[in-house]
C-alpha cells in the first residue's frame, strides 16, 4: 500500500448531520478493529496531547463503550488536566462493514450529561484501492446540538484523533 496521507474531509448536511470521511492506508477488518477494540482504541483515541487513562468496551448490540480523555500537555492551557467522559451504547454492529451507536458525554460513572447533546453515528468502513475509507455520519438531534460541539472544537480534535489512528495503523503488524 501506499504511504500516501488522505485527509479528512468534513461537510454538514441539513443542518444537524456532520459527515466526515478519510482513506487510511491499512486493510478493513485492522481499521474496524481499531475502532471496536479497548486495546486498539487506548492508543490513538483523542486530540494530541491527551490520554485514555480509562477504556472499557462491551463491543454487541446494547453493549457500552466508556472512557476518559484527560489532557496531559502542559502546552494546552486550561486544558492540561482536565478529564472529558464519554459513553457509546452500541446499537448495530456488522463486522467489518459499519458500527452504530449513540456518543454521550459521561461522567466517570457512565451517568449520561443530559445537558449536552448526544450524537447517534453510523461509522461505514469500504475498501478502496491502498485501504479502507471511513466514513462517519454524526446526527443531532438539532442544529443546535451540531452547533454545540463544532463550537468546542469538535471538528480539529477529530482531525487530530484520525490522524493519530493513521499513526497507529502504520505502526501495526501486516
Amino acid at each position: 500500500m501506499t504511504s500516501t496521507v488522505s485527509p479528512m474531509t468534513s461537510r454538514i448536511e441539513a443542518g444537524k448531520e456532520l459527515i466526515l470521511e478519510r482513506v487510511f492506508q491499512a486493510p478493513r477488518e485492522l481499521v474496524f478493529e481499531a475502532f471496536s477494540s479497548a486495546e486498539h482504541l487506548r492508543q490513538w483515541w483523542g486530540p494530541r496531547g491527551w490520554t485514555i487513562p480509562h477504556c472499557t468496551v462491551d463491543f454487541r448490540p446494547g453493549g457500552k463503550w466508556h472512557y476518559c480523555m484527560k489532557c496531559v500537555d502542559e502546552s494546552q492551557g486550561e486544558f492540561y488536566g482536565m478529564e472529558s467522559w464519554g459513553l457509546g451504547i452500541y446499537r448495530d454492529i456488522d463486522a467489518p462493514a459499519r458500527i452504530v451507536y449513540t456518543d454521550y458525554f459521561s461522567d466517570a460513572e457512565a451517568t449520561i450529561n443530559e445537558a449536552m447533546p448526544p450524537t447517534l453515528s453510523t461509522l461505514i468502513f469500504e475498501e478502496v484501492d491502498g485501504g479502507t475509507r471511513v466514513t462517519n455520519h454524526a446526527l443531532y438531534d438539532t442544529e443546535e446540538g451540531l452547533k454545540t460541539v463544532m463550537d468546542m472544537g469538535m471538528l480539529q480534535g477529530v482531525t487530530e484523533t484520525w490522524d493519530r489512528l493513521a499513526e497507529h495503523l502504520a505502526a501495526q503488524p501486516r
